[in-house]
């Protein structure tokens, strides 16, 4: 598992969010939500910009380039 799809899981749970209810935050579908935590596709940049948004985390932090 990378970094990212740790970190969006991570941060899902803290939020205490599902999958759908986040998904449909972001405006794309469950099953995309689903690919990215399990690693299957990566958001684009446009939806990394709205998860960094919404968890209010840097594009760093979320990537696992940094660790805060």
């Amino acid at each position: 598992m990378n970094k990212l799809q740790e970190r969006l899981k991570e941060l899902r749970k803290i939020m205490k969010v599902t999958q759908r209810n986040f998904a449909d935050e972001l405006g794309v579908t469950q099953v995309t939500y689903c690919h990215w935590e399990n690693g299957q596709t990566q958001p684009d940049i446009e939806n990394i910009i709205k998860l960094c948004k919404f968890f209010s985390v840097t594009a760093d932090y979320l990537l696992g380039i940094s660790d805060f």
